[in-house]
C-alpha cells in the first residue's frame, strides 16, 4: 500500500471579553474586535438576536442600529436585525436555522463577514451552526445574555440543532472568533434562569475546583438574593474554567470517549426530552449532577459528607434535585421513556466506549465504563426522598442502603 500521511495543525485563538452595555455607542469593545484584522474596509455584520431578549430590552434593536452608525468605520450592518424565537424550540425548528441562512445569503456576507449572536444558549447554538454552515464558515461573535450560556456554552466550540429526538445530532466544532459576556443582560432575568445557569458552575467546580465549589456555598445566599456582584464573580471563575479545560484538557473536539464537562448531562438531555423540555437546560444538568453524585456515593466513591454539602447546595440554590419524568419504566431501560435509555444515547452521540464521569470528591472526578441499573435506580428513589423532605438530611445519619456493583476506568 502507498499512502501519504498529511498532518494538520490548526489553532484557534479567541477572547473571552467581560463588559457592561456592550451596544452602548461609548463601549468600543465591539468595534475594536471587529477592526482588529488586516482589511481596513468595514466589516459587514447581521446581528442574530433572541426575542427574549428583545423583549427585555425593547431599544436594543435601535440601540445596536446606532452603534453600527456610531462605529461606521469599522462596521456595516449589513441587514436588519432578525429576531428568532428563543428557548429550545428554536433548536427543534428547521425554519429556524434556514432563516438565519437566508439571512446570511441575503446580505452577501463572505467569510471574512461576521455573525453577531445575541442571546441565550440555544440561539447561539443555532445561529453558530448556521454561520458554521454558511461558506464552510463565517466569523461568529457570541454575545449571551443568560447564566447558562455565559458560565458555560458560549465559551465553547461547538454548535448544534436538535434532530431524530436527540439534543444536537447535527452540530458543527466550530470556535468563535470571540465571547462577549455583557453582566447587563442577567439583570432581566427572571429568578428560574438567574439560578438555572448556577448548575453548571456547580458542574465545573465538582470536577475541577474544590475551592470554587467553597465560594459558591458561600456565596449561595446572595446569589439567591440576586446580588449582580456575586453572580458576575461566580460568571467569570466558571467561563475561565470551562475556557480552561476547552484549551488544555487536550481534546477539544472530542475525538476520545471522555468528557468531563459533560458531568451530569447524560440524564440531564435525556430529561429534557422525556419532559418536552419543560425542564429547563440548567434545571435538567442540576437533577443530572444529583443523580450521578448520589451514584458515586453508593457506589462507595464519593464521601458522604461531601454528597451532602452537594445537594445541600443544590437545594439551596433553589435547584431541582428530581423530576416524575425519572420514574417512568425504570424496570425496562431500553423504554422510549425511561431515563435511563439516555446512557445508551450518551454514548452513541459521544462515540466509543461509555464513559460517565463520577466523583471521588469535590474537585476529583474521575471515568466510570460500566453503570450498574439498580444502583442508578436507588439513586432516584434517594434524590425523591431528598426532594420530598427539602433537605439532604432527611435520608437520616447514614444512607442505609446496599452498594451497587462498582464500574471504573
Amino acid at each position: 500500500m502507498d499512502a501519504i500521511r498529511q498532518h494538520v495543525r490548526v489553532t484557534f485563538n479567541f477572547p473571552v471579553c467581560f463588559t457592561n452595555g456592550v451596544f452602548g455607542a461609548e463601549n468600543r469593545l465591539l468595534r475594536d474586535l471587529i477592526a482588529g484584522t488586516d482589511d481596513p474596509a468595514p466589516a459587514s455584520i447581521v446581528v442574530v438576536l433572541d426575542d427574549g431578549v428583545a423583549n427585555g430590552h425593547p431599544d436594543l434593536t435601535t440601540q445596536i442600529d446606532h452603534y453600527c452608525a456610531t462605529h461606521a468605520d469599522a462596521i456595516r450592518l449589513a441587514a436588519p436585525v432578525l429576531v428568532v424565537g428563543g428557548g429550545e424550540a428554536i433548536k427543534n425548528d428547521p425554519l429556524a436555522l434556514a432563516s438565519i441562512h437566508d439571512l446570511i445569503h441575503g446580505a452577501s456576507l463572505c467569510r471574512h463577514s461576521y455573525v453577531v449572536a445575541v442571546g441565550g444558549g440555544a440561539v447561539l447554538d443555532v445561529a453558530g451552526y448556521a454561520a458554521g454552515t454558511a461558506h464552510r464558515g463565517i466569523r461568529l461573535i457570541r454575545v449571551p445574555t443568560t447564566v447558562l450560556s455565559q458560565d458555560d456554552s458560549a465559551v465553547g466550540v461547538k454548535n448544534g440543532v436538535n434532530g431524530y429526538g436527540t439534543k444536537n445530532y447535527f452540530g458543527t466544532f466550530a470556535p468563535p472568533t470571540a465571547v462577549i459576556n455583557d453582566s447587563a443582560f442577567l439583570s432581566t432575568l427572571d429568578d428560574r434562569d438567574w439560578l438555572g445557569g448556577l448548575s453548571e458552575a456547580v458542574k465545573v467546580a465538582l470536577i475541577k475546583d474544590s475551592a470554587f465549589f467553597d465560594e459558591l456555598e458561600h456565596l449561595a445566599p446572595r446569589l439567591v438574593g440576586r446580588d449582580m456582584a456575586a453572580m458576575a464573580s461566580v460568571v467569570r471563575r466558571s467561563a475561565l474554567l470551562h475556557a480552561a479545560h476547552i484549551s488544555n484538557g487536550g481534546d477539544p473536539f472530542e475525538l476520545g470517549s471522555s468528557r468531563p464537562l459533560d458531568f451530569g448531562h447524560w440524564a440531564a438531555h435525556r430529561l429534557e426530552h422525556l419532559t418536552g423540555h419543560a425542564l429547563r437546560h440548567g434545571e435538567a444538568v442540576a437533577i443530572g449532577l444529583g443523580l450521578d453524585c448520589t451514584y458515586s456515593c453508593l457506589a462507595g466513591d464519593l464521601p458522604e459528607a461531601d454528597w451532602r454539602r452537594i445537594v445541600d447546595l443544590l437545594l439551596e440554590l433553589r435547584l431541582p434535585v428530581w423530576s416524575p419524568a425519572l420514574d417512568a419504566h425504570l424496570e425496562t431501560p431500553d423504554h422510549p421513556n425511561s431515563v435511563l435509555r439516555g446512557l445508551a444515547e450518551f454514548r452513541e452521540h459521544l462515540g466509543g466506549r461509555l464513559t460517565i464521569m463520577l466523583l471521588r470528591g469535590i474537585g476529583r472526578a474521575f471515568d466510570s465504563h460500566e453503570i450498574d441499573t439498580k444502583g442508578m435506580i436507588r439513586s432516584i428513589e434517594i434524590l425523591q426522598q431528598v426532594a420530598a423532605g427539602g433537605s439532604s438530611r432527611v435520608i437520616g445519619p447514614g444512607l442505609q442502603v446496599a452498594a451497587p456493583a462498582r464500574g471504573r476506568s
